[in-house]
C-alpha cells in the first residue's frame, strides 16, 4: 500500500497520531523524554498500512526505539507499539490469552486483503465513537495471571544493541563504544518474530513464561 498516492487519508486507511500508545518500559525513565513525529513514514509489520512513526531515546544509556506497528493493530490487541506486549500485565499475547483462557488467534485475518478490509473496518467504528470488540477487554484478571503479571517497568530491555565489531575483535572505541561488549544470547530467545509475538504463536518468550508457569503449578505447560 505504501507505493499508493495519497488521496485521502482516512479513505485509504492511512493513519495519523499525535501520540504512540507505549509501555512504561519503552517509554523509559527520563521524564524529560523527546519525540520525534514522522507521519506515514513506515508501514505497519503487521497489516502493512502507513503510519505515524515516533522515535525517541528512553534514557541515557539506552538505544533509540521507534513504534512498530500502527495504533489500530496495537488496539485491537491491546499491546504496546513498540515491544507488543500487554499494556496492562506486561506479558507476551500468548501467555495473556493462555492465563485467561481466551483466544484472539483467529480473531484478525492473516492474508493482506481481509487483514486491511478489518483493519480499516475497526478505524471507522472509531471514528463514529464505538468501542473496539475485545475479548480480553471482558474478562477478568484470575491470580494466575496476578502471579505472571509484571508490576515494575523492565528498562533493562532498552539497553543498547550488542556490538557486532566486538563479537569479531575488532572493536577499537573501548568504553566509548556506545554498543554493548558483551557476547549475543544463542537459542530459541534468539530468534524472536513480531509477526509471532503479536499473534501469540511459536513465541520462545511465552513458552518460556509458561513453562515456568507450569512449574509453579499455576498454569498447564503448553
Amino acid at each position: 500500500m505504501a507505493h499508493r498516492i495519497l488521496r485521502d487519508h482516512e479513505a485509504d486507511g492511512w493513519e495519523r497520531s499525535d501520540f504512540p500508545i507505549i509501555c512504561e518500559s519503552c517509554l523509559g525513565d527520563n521524564p524529560y523524554v523527546r519525540m520525534t513525529k514522522a507521519n506515514y513514514d513506515k508501514e505497519c509489520k503487521i497489516c502493512t498500512r502507513p503510519f505515524t512513526v515516533f522515535r525517541w531515546r528512553p534514557g541515557r544509556d539506552a538505544r533509540y526505539k521507534k513504534t512498530e506497528i500502527c495504533q489500530t493493530c496495537c488496539k485491537l490487541k491491546n499491546v504496546c507499539q513498540v515491544c507488543l506486549l500487554d499494556l496492562e500485565y506486561g506479558l507476551p499475547v500468548q501467555v495473556r490469552d493462555t492465563a485467561l483462557n481466551i483466544s484472539t488467534h483467529d480473531s484478525i485475518p492473516k492474508s493482506d486483503v481481509n487483514r486491511e478490509y478489518f483493519a480499516e473496518e475497526h478505524d471507522r467504528k472509531t471514528r463514529a465513537g464505538l468501542d473496539y470488540e475485545s475479548s480480553f477487554g471482558k474478562m477478568r484478571p484470575n491470580d494466575t495471571i496476578l502471579k505472571l503479571q509484571r508490576t515494575t517497568p523492565y528498562y533493562k530491555r532498552n539497553r543498547a544493541h550488542v556490538c557486532s565489531f566486538f563479537i569479531r575483535g575488532e572493536c577499537t572505541r573501548g568504553a566509548e563504544c556506545p554498543y554493548r561488549h558483551e557476547m549475543p544470547e544463542t537459542g530459541e530467545l534468539s530468534q524472536q518474530n513480531i509477526k509471532d509475538r503479536y499473534y501469540g504463536v511459536n513465541d520462545p518468550v511465552a513458552m518460556k513464561l509458561l513453562g515456568k508457569a507450569g512449574e509453579m503449578g499455576t498454569l498447564e505447560s503448553p
